[in-house]
């Protein structure tokens, strides 16, 4: 894939992808880290859109969300969303139960086990960076796209993880071995590098790779 496939083409409304059915949000600043973005992203599905990531984006592009079809639920992959306020935008949250005490937005259901919405969304419990931390896997027909929130982002064109002071190494690493195990061709974080991809076109052994690399560097006692 050319690597300017996921580059942003702006920051306003809401952005279509080349890949069927993926819309991105205008950004929003992350608090904590300077340079870092976060963004939602919409899945236009047969099966009823799906919102992914809370993001503050979600209202600056409410109104083209909804000319695309109501959400029927906006999926969080960890805790750490709730620093945003809810959105305006009616879509039922859900969250990971082990995040749910923590998540100080209107949640109206959990998901606790790896199932299906439908046939082509999974979700897949990855704890580590947080207890309740959630990835989700899409398959659009045409590519699987892995979304895995803070647990995996890329700085400086290298996959990294993100260790904080509540997560739990040994989870983690066990959450990045089930990850080497999964067929997808597209990464799309939560959080990216100012005016970088949001996206990044992966063979299966490219991710394997990279995944290798951050299970190395976890298992060696760093933090990403």
């Amino acid at each position: 894939m050319p690597p300017d496939l996921f580059s942003p083409i702006g920051d306003t409304g809401l952005q279509p992808s080349i890949i069927r059915g993926l819309y991105a949000t205008p950004t929003a600043p992350l608090p904590f880290l300077n340079g870092v973005v976060v963004r939602s992203f919409v899945l236009e599905r047969k099966q009823g859109n799906i919102i992914i990531y809370h993001s503050p984006g979600i209202n600056a592009a409410a109104h083209e969300i909804l000319e695309l079809g109501r959400p029927g639920r906006l999926l969080l992959n960890h805790w750490h969303e709730a620093m945003y306020d809810a959105p305006e935008l009616d879509a039922p949250i859900f969250v990971h139960k082990n995040d749910r005490s923590q998540t100080k937005l209107p949640i109206a259901g959990v998901f606790s086990n790896r199932e299906k919405i439908a046939d082509d969304l999974e979700i897949i419990p990855t704890p580590g960076h947080t207890a309740g931390t959630t990835t989700f896997l899409w398959d659009n027909g045409e590519h699987r796209l892995l979304f895995p929130g803070d647990s995996i982002w890329v700085q400086g064109g290298e996959w990294k993880a993100v260790l904080l002071g509540e997560s739990n190494r040994e989870a983690y690493l066990a959450s990045l071995s089930r990850l080497m195990d999964l067929d997808f061709d597209i990464l799309v974080p939560w959080g990216s590098e100012e005016g970088q991809p949001y996206g990044y076109g992966v063979t299966r052994l490219e991710a394997q790779k990279n995944l290798r690399r951050i299970i190395d560097r976890l298992q060696a006692g760093e933090s990403g």
